[in-house]
């Protein structure tokens, strides 16, 4: 029995899982939008609310604990730059989209996206803003 034990493992070691949030947070930061699996992209949900309502606060002491757990002054910065945008909202600050499912091993693949990220241009879009 699994009694007292929150979240997945994800095949890993609490080092390992620990490792992984830390790095698909900080990219998640960076880019607003990853590709990743469905079980990563819930369990990583929760880590990210947790650093945006660091960001909300925005005081010293949550911008120390944000550094912590993320890796590289440019996400937490960029972290605090985006938070403001949340202000209004008390949770609910990411959105996962499923895709399907992966080719090579079939796992089911997700995007995990920001609220309020900015939409990719897409070869179409370019064309027709483009005057003649």
């Amino acid at each position: 029995m699994r009694h007292g034990f929150a979240g997945k493992r994800l095949g890993r070691n609490s080092s390992h899982k620990k490792a992984l949030m830390r790095n698909l947070t900080t990219s998640l930061i960076l880019h607003e939008r990853i590709q990743t699996t469905d079980g990563k992209a819930r369990e990583l949900k929760g880590v990210v609310e947790k650093m945006i309502t660091l960001g909300k606060r925005g005081d010293l002491h949550a911008r120390r604990q944000a550094a912590a757990f993320i890796i590289g002054k440019e996400a937490v910065q960029k972290l605090f730059e985006i938070a403001p945008r949340f202000n209004d909202k008390n949770g609910g600050y990411t959105r996962t989209l499923k895709l399907g499912r992966r080719l090579g091993d079939s796992a089911p693949v997700s995007i995990i996206e920001l609220i309020g990220a900015p939409k990719k241009e897409t070869k179409k879009a370019k064309e027709e803003v483009k005057p003649a």
